[in-house]
């Protein structure tokens, strides 16, 4: 971060947050440990607003953006003091408690999605979607072909993506061990990229070694470069509901089994993945689904695997919800709307 050629000036302020775990419900309010980590972190804000606010009164920035994780509080309420404008931004279907608590006096409230859940003002609401990196575009035919080609996948193949966000997810990795043999003798022709995590691809290497043995249709990884490739050149992709890989699908159009963590902060992944559910943009399954039986999970890929009709609905639909130009709106949002120093 100190060498990106992109950053002017880095400055360092303390942050606290407050801890809600979405899956412990009510057992953590009586969570010692939880409770005093909290009152810790209340002082650690009050701390870091004043070393923002000193630091924002000798910059003397024209305006703030933030995308509401909670370093952003104490900044957002120096920004405030300041009188300095600054720009809220929710990636997911659900308002962080970051921006629930600064997004009354911010200048404006920008959204990625027309969610239910985000109930800010109207006259101070703006809509622009994800950013997301140029590569990813809407994948035609030919498109799909030459990421393949890129891969060396066979062009007449079912590809199925398997990506459980940036460190993997044990849950869809076990669940998918349960059934992947039967699926490469059901869909011969079946190609299966499993990208599993850093730390889990030792393990998960040796189970399907165990399993399949040395079988040239499945490529474990633990991380790729350039998912937008391997994205592109899917018939089918497994995720979970991370705003940013949804956003990225929508605008490639790809038809999308997700699977949403229910332990973020927040259960943010399962109003994502609810929104998606309501538009018909997606096959949703909770993770309680396919830990209980993964045959649940099985079934839905090889249905939609020899469902052309029903792939193609899919992706017509989550291509509908795809906002394009997210990175250049909110360059200009921001710009448009910072104060002369």
């Amino acid at each position: 971060m100190k060498n990106n050629l992109d950053l002017d000036k880095l400055y360092l302020v303390y942050a606290g947050k407050f801890r809600r775990y979405h899956y412990e419900g009510i057992k953590q309010i009586f969570d010692v440990m939880t409770i005093l980590k909290n009152i810790r972190d209340l002082f650690l804000i009050i701390i870091g607003t004043f070393q923002s606010f000193l630091i924002i009164k000798k910059t003397k920035p024209g305006i703030l953006f933030t995308r509401g994780g909670y370093l952003s509080v104490p900044v957002a309420l120096a920004a405030k003091i300041n009188h300095v404008p600054y720009i809220t931004h929710d990636s997911d279907s659900i308002p962080s408690l970051t921006n629930k608590i600064i997004a009354r006096w911010a200048k404006i409230n920008a959204v990625s999605i027309d969610s239910k859940y985000l109930r800010y003002p109207e006259t101070k609401k703006v809509k622009i979607g994800v950013p997301v990196s140029s590569e990813f575009v809407p994948v035609s035919q030919d498109l799909k072909n030459a990421y393949r080609k890129t891969l060396s996948i066979p062009v007449d193949s079912k590809m199925i993506l398997v990506i459980g966000g940036g460190l993997g997810s044990v849950t869809i990795n076990e669940a998918f061990l349960e059934f992947v043999q039967k699926l490469l003798e059901d869909i011969p022709d079946v190609r299966i990229y499993h990208i599993v995590g850093i730390k889990n691809l030792k393990k998960m290497t040796k189970k399907y070694q165990e399993i399949v043995g040395s079988d040239d249709r499945i490529k474990v990884m633990d991380f790729i470069d350039g998912v937008y490739q391997y994205s592109g050149a899917a018939d089918l992709i497994i995720s979970r509901a991370g705003a940013t890989n949804l956003a990225e699908f929508s605008i490639q159009a790809k038809p999308c089994i997700i699977i949403p963590s229910p332990y973020l902060t927040g259960g943010h992944q399962l109003k994502n993945a609810e929104f998606l559910e309501e538009k018909n943009a997606a096959v949703v399954l909770q993770e309680d689904q396919i830990i209980e039986k993964s045959d649940i999970l099985f079934d839905k890929i090889v249905k939609l695997l020899n469902d052309d009709e029903y792939r193609k609905s899919l992706s017509e639909n989550i291509a509908k919800i795809a906002v394009f130009g997210a990175t250049e709106k909110l360059a200009d949002l921001i710009l448009s709307n910072a104060s002369e120093k």
